[in-house]
């Protein structure tokens, strides 16, 4: 059974910094595409930042330059560092995997809260 497990989220100060961790059992990781989505309250989940099997990267404009994704293929990890937190950040983040255009390898983790406040 896939499972993704999210772990680094916390309380934070505006202007701190987290890294957030998403471990997976999944065979053939490196084939995956990692996304991290993030869920405010009220608010519908949005992707932000996504890192492809080629390791390029792509994040949503509210978070350029101040977030990093990365991932370890040999950890089957996948990280998200957080620079520069602001109180728009505090959501539930969420780690997402998948093959694009293939059907039934779509897969999220449980999510981790982020609260960004002073």
């Amino acid at each position: 059974q896939v499972q993704l497990v999210e772990s680094g989220g916390g309380l934070v100060q505006p202007g701190g910094s987290l890294r957030l961790s998403c471990a997976a059992s999944l065979a053939s990781f490196s084939i995956y595409e990692m996304n991290w989505y993030r869920q405010g309250p009220g608010k519908q989940r949005d992707l932000v930042a996504t890192i492809s099997s080629r390791h390029s990267t792509n994040y949503a404009d509210s978070v350029k330059g101040r977030f990093t994704i990365s991932r370890d293929n040999a950890k089957n990890t996948v990280y998200l560092q957080m620079n520069s937190l602001k109180p728009d950040d505090t959501a539930v983040y969420y780690c997402n995997a998948k093959i694009p255009l293939v059907v039934g390898h779509n897969y999220w983790g449980q999510g981790t809260q982020v609260t960004v406040s002073s």
